[in-house]
């Protein structure tokens, strides 16, 4: 699954082909660390073209690549790219991919024209969502090496494992396999066999790469806010009622001694 895009942060469909935020960059770039053995163990690489894939691909398999011989050793495969016929989701054409140093690296060759056109093969219609999904199945069965990374897309991931409701997270990481028993069928349905990394991870306010407050953080800081300032005013409230009160009691002391006097 890629690391947290600009999309992911704002929630704004419309940005088009949507790269990776700086805490996307982040979490892409801790996944070495986090899985020294996949590194050494996976024998090929696939990765959606859009941006915030290659991205990702990029930093978290960054000792894979160096090892399996450099970038142009990832496949490219569009018909990895995410569901959704908006622009987030939508990648850029391999002309504007190779113009752009970052993205230049890889090997763009199977981007054909129509990749991006959210279009036949690649509409966002159920019955062609769960075609391509079976395609990618069909293509990583027929696939000659034994372990394979892919980096692709949280709707796209979950037609591709028959679970519509997995909530993945950025930068999560799991190990599936194909079932034994169906594996020859055109379906040729996967199994979860490991949780690698769990992703969606965020620094902590004293680590160096800064703060980063997600909304639920936010609102949990503004309900604090809100409750300090309620019980201020409380205070404030009570302080003018004693005030009110000794002024009320000084009164009627003066009324006192002035009868007596």
């Amino acid at each position: 699954m890629c690391a947290e895009s600009d999309q992911n942060a704002t929630q704004d469909s419309t940005i088009l082909d949507a790269p990776l935020t700086a805490l996307g960059k982040q979490q892409a770039a801790r996944v070495p660390a986090l899985t020294a053995a996949l590194q050494q163990s996976v024998d090929v690489i696939l990765s959606s073209p859009l941006r915030r894939t290659l991205q990702t691909t990029a930093a978290a398999y960054a000792p894979a690549i160096s090892r399996l011989g450099g970038h142009k050793s990832v496949v490219v495969l569009p018909q990895l790219q995410e569901c959704n016929a908006v622009p987030c989701d939508t990648g850029s054409s391999r002309a504007e991919l190779e113009s752009d140093s970052e993205f230049a690296i890889f090997d763009l060759s199977a981007l054909t024209d129509d990749w991006t056109s959210k279009a036949g093969f690649y509409a966002a219609d159920d019955a062609s969502l769960n075609a391509r999904a079976q395609w990618i199945r069909q293509h990583l069965r027929e696939r000659p090496e034994n372990e394979i990374a892919l980096v692709a897309h949280g709707d796209i991931l979950r037609r591709m494992i028959g679970d519509l409701d997995y909530p993945w997270n950025n930068a999560e990481i799991r190990a599936f396999s194909f079932d034994p028993a169906a594996v020859e069928t055109d379906e040729c349905p996967l199994v979860a066999v490991q949780d690698i990394e769990a992703g969606g991870w965020e620094p902590s306010s004293d680590q160096s790469a800064g703060v980063h407050a997600t909304n639920s953080n936010l609102a949990r800081m503004e309900e604090r806010v809100r409750q300090m300032q309620a019980s201020v005013s409380s205070q404030v409230s009570e302080l003018e009622e004693l005030d009110r009160r000794l002024a009320d009691a000084e009164r009627r002391h003066s009324e006192l001694e002035s009868k007596t006097a």
